[in-house]
């Protein structure tokens, strides 16, 4: 239990007021905005970034994706070579890459701009942190970072919500240096580096690594765990694994970094085992260090306890499922709540808690009673092939004790992925054995991403093999792998051999 502070008491002057104050302007934070907006309120939102998108649209989820996608062209267009159609080997201007990548950015938050416009949000730009229960001080901000000039200004809210974010951990081993980024510094993009090391073999790093590596880069990773991609079951990771492993030089699990310099060759990293009895390499040397372990909850930088608000020691903000704090004004949603730390959970989380606050301020009992009751929420791995995963994993089934039925489609039978040159993947879904309903699935291949929410809605409505199978998918597509995958569950499928009897 979080022990919850006295709320300061304020007394001086504050302007602007709002209904809502909506403290981070990420996905989340916008998402909010714009629905209470929408249902009548008087918003006001406050972002330290010189635009609206929050780390995810200016340094994080779009421009990696947005690199992801040139990595996959450049791989997709090496293979053709053995189909009888070869380009040579590509020449890459990091300079026009980054511009590209630039203009996505600009493209999506300038349109984030002109639609708080149009809803009359008022946007300011600033750090925003509590002084009192219904008042928030924002020191603003301005240039292409966030630097600090000197103003400050006093905003009253009847309502708010948190929408703070999380920032990237930083390992105290390593030294203050240019070459050692996190991923907000490898989306730079600054020069392709000979040698680099992903620290952390979690989604964030393999997807930049990823992308260094269509660009050129040799590739090291560590992670402290016994296998890549925490999460994900081991069979779809394997399948990943085995196509990207010319990527890299060494995969070394459960081994941990214990040390690094900064020297004129590189920063050269020291490991050890993370368990009794492990081995690990010799110290090695890098042009680029990519520290990609993790990232932790913005909730102690926002005074909320001079708000009331109690905030875990790791800086998480406790909430109920209508997103409210343990004060019954404020809010709070995303990264700053838990995991998992994904925007299309915080974009949900934030239409939850803006209805809330509509519902209770005009006295709309529908709008009041919301609350974010997803059953499951999906991961995807922008990897490639890609790895998507939605609900109960089959490692999850097994430590929990429930008794799934297994369907699982290879895409070696499948004319869309074969026709492709992808046939490496597979769909799996997962069905309660008590229940014939589907509790969770996964898919590794191209485009496992786009297809992982219809999964993610067989599972909202309570599908079962037969509902799954029954439903005409179009031919040929990859698509269809997840009927497919239904019908091998059911029993029914013909575009396999037939099962043992």
């Amino acid at each position: 239990m979080v022990s919850a502070p006295a709320a300061a008491s304020f007394t001086g002057s504050a302007d602007p007021d709002c209904d809502l104050l909506v403290l981070g302007g990420g996905p989340g934070g916008y998402s909010a905005a714009f629905r209470a907006a929408d249902l009548g309120l008087k918003v006001i939102l406050v972002e330290r970034y010189a635009q609206l998108g929050g780390v995810c649209l200016n340094v994080g989820c779009i421009p990696s994706k947005t690199l992801l996608h040139v990595a996959a062209v450049m791989d997709e267009v090496s293979r053709l070579a053995a189909l009888g159609i070869d380009f040579g080997a590509p020449t890459v201007s990091i300079d026009k890459l980054r511009a590209h990548k630039e203009k996505v950015i600009t493209k999506l938050t300038g349109g984030l701009a002109a639609m708080a416009k149009v809803r009359k949000v008022t946007v300011l730009r600033g750090y925003g942190a509590f002084v009192g229960a219904n008042h928030v001080q924002v020191e603003e901000t301005t240039g292409s970072a966030q630097e600090k000039t000197g103003k400050t200004q006093t905003i009253a809210f009847k309502k708010c919500i948190i929408a703070a974010g999380s920032q990237a951990v930083r390992l105290p081993c390593l030294p203050d240096d240019p070459r050692v980024v996190d991923s907000t510094g490898a989306l730079a993009l600054q020069e392709v580096p000979k040698r680099m090391l992903i620290l952390g073999g979690g989604i964030i790093g393999l997807e930049m690594g990823t992308v260094y590596s269509a660009l050129g880069a040799r590739l090291d990773v560590v992670e402290m765990q016994d296998g890549l991609m925490p999460g994900a079951d081991r069979d779809l990771v394997r399948v990943w694994q085995k196509l990207n492993a010319p990527r890299f030089d060494n995969i070394m699990l459960k081994t941990k970094t214990v040390a690094a310099r900064a020297t004129p060759e590189g920063i050269e990293v020291t490991f050890a085992p993370a368990e009794e009895g492990g081995t690990c390499p010799a110290p090695q040397t890098y042009d680029l260090v990519l520290q990609a372990v993790g990232r932790t909850p913005n909730g102690k930088k926002i005074a909320a306890d001079k708000a009331g608000v109690a905030v875990t020691e790791r800086g998480l903000i406790p909430v109920d499922i209508q997103m409210r704090t343990n004060m019954p004004h404020i809010f709070a949603i995303g990264d700053i709540v838990g995991q998992p730390m994904l925007a299309h959970k915080a974009v949900h989380e934030g239409h939850v808690a803006a209805e809330v606050i509509a519902g209770e301020l005009q006295g709309n009992k529908e709008l009041s009673s919301t609350a974010f009751n997803a059953r499951v929420i999906p991961s995807v791995a922008y990897t490639d092939p890609e790895v998507a995963w939605v609900g109960l994993t089959e490692d999850q089934a097994r430590a929990q004790g429930v008794k799934v039925n297994k369907g699982l489609f290879p895409w070696a039978a499948s004319g869309r992925a074969i026709a492709n040159g992808r046939d490496e993947g597979f769909t799996k879904l997962l069905f309660d054995e008590a229940t014939h309903r589907i509790v969770g699935g996964g898919i590794v291949g191209t485009h496992a991403g786009d297809m992982i929410g219809e999964i993610a809605l067989a599972i909202e409505m309570g599908a079962d093999a037969v509902d799954i199978g029954k439903t005409i998918h179009p031919h040929p597509t990859l698509g269809e792998s997840i009927g497919m995958a239904a019908e091998m569950a059911h029993g029914s499928c013909t575009d396999l051999p037939p099962g043992r009897r």
